[in-house]
């Protein structure tokens, strides 16, 4: 039997914590190790599976598009890519335009460099960035300092632009930040994923836009993690009366292959001139192909939709856990398909439950160490949420788990 564990350990750098588990492939919302063992997939790769896995539209999609080319060079224009940047603008902007990345962090890049040159062709005199604690914006070095979680920027080299950091929904410091500091943009998520899954108010973004319009700044959301129909609607920001500068997309964008871009609006969108800026896979054929399908499942089939009622029949379940259990489970917060189970326990004890879940068939993330995060994927069922209910409650009963109980 092949050992997986020792070759990763051989051949892969150790920068992700890993599992033993080693899959061989998936189906709908299931994955199957290559011991044949079946798991319910509640993280969906990051929240990158939004339609599961292998979704006939994704199927479809990609064997059309294999047929005729992978990859083409960004000299020509690439009909599929375009008509995948007028459907992106349609549903969010109306009057903007798509800049094409293969992740979410080079679409924080792309940003930096597109307010870099706003700031100079408008000799404009603000700089630096508000961004909120605990928010997560990418790895690579521009965008690192912007992911306000102290284990991730580290002691790496900071880039010229300056980073203000500020607690969300604390309005009296983000105006008192912006008066002292005269930023030029305000980046924030409006679901703090990795931070734990902390949902902004509609009060609070309104509110930013004002700030903005009232100081002239820009208005940047990041949608990498919230966006593609995972709030119920194809992005966060959405779900209020509020009109962002730079959107940032990512993750389920491309049907499951790397992928991501920024829609601009009409502030910013003329701004690179030919040789500013560019990436080798930016107009990938297959990826925009079956970011194509994906659109067409979650607005023209209702996926969206149906999913969004699926996640309050979830919310629903968890909630009664949380009151019947409130001396483990301190809260459970939810935007659509995003949900953050804060956990009264220590960060051994949750990681086990996460383990003790595995066991069980039912893949979870934690993140924050005692947050159990939920990223289904949006085609996930009653049934099956019923089976991770069931599973949850045997795992939170077990009288080992609850040993830093309050």
């Amino acid at each position: 039997m092949t050992n997986w564990l020792q070759l990763d350990k051989e051949y892969l750098m150790s920068a992700y914590p890993r599992t033993s588990v080693a899959m061989a492939g998936g189906r709908g919302c299931r994955l199957y190790d290559v011991n044949e063992k079946e798991y319910l997939d509640l993280f969906s790769g990051v929240g990158v599976n939004v339609l599961g896995y292998g979704h006939p539209e994704i199927i479809k999609a990609a064997s059309e598009q294999v047929e005729k080319c992978l990859h083409l060079p960004f000299h020509f224009l690439n009909p599929v890519a375009i008509e995948y940047a007028k459907r992106l603008v349609d549903h969010s902007l109306k009057d903007g335009k798509v800049f094409y990345t293969t992740s979410g962090a080079e679409a924080t890049e792309t940003t930096l460099k597109l307010i870099h040159k706003y700031r100079n062709i408008t000799n404009e005199k603000r700089d630096g960035i508000v961004v909120l604690k605990g928010s997560f914006h990418g790895r690579t070095l521009g965008a690192l300092h912007f992911t306000r979680q102290e284990g991730i920027y580290q002691d790496f080299p900071y880039t010229s632009i300056p980073v203000y950091e500020v607690e969300h929904e604390d309005l009296e410091g983000l105006e008192r930040t912006i008066r002292k500091e005269s930023p030029l943009a305000i980046m924030v998520e409006p679901v703090l994923g990795s931070g734990g899954i902390y949902p902004l108010s509609g009060e609070y973004l309104k509110s930013i836009e004002q700030f903005c319009r009232q100081y002239n700044m820009l208005f940047i959301v990041d949608e990498v993690q919230s966006g593609m129909g995972r709030t119920g609607k194809l992005f966060a920001y959405q779900h209020f009366d509020v009109t962002p500068d730079i959107i940032q997309f990512g993750k389920g964008a491309g049907g499951g292959t790397a992928f991501g871009g920024i829609i601009a609006g009409a502030r910013l969108y003329d701004m690179f001139s030919p040789g500013d800026h560019g990436t080798t896979f930016a107009h990938s054929p297959i990826s925009t192909a079956l970011g194509l399908a994906v659109l067409k499942t979650l607005i023209d089939d209702g996926l969206m939709r149906k999913s969004y009622e699926m996640s309050l029949y979830l919310n629903e379940q968890l909630q009664k856990i949380q009151r019947e259990h409130s001396y483990f489970i301190e809260e459970v917060r939810h935007c659509g398909m995003m949900f953050g189970i804060s956990i009264h326990d220590t960060n051994e004890n949750v990681k086990k439950l996460q383990l003790d879940l595995l066991e069980k068939g039912m893949l979870v993330d934690v993140t924050q160490g005692n947050i159990i995060r939920l990223l289904p994927p949006l085609i996930i069922t009653k049934e099956e949420i019923n089976q991770f209910i069931d599973q949850f409650l045997a795992c939170i009963l077990q009288p080992l788990i609850v040993t830093g109980g309050v």
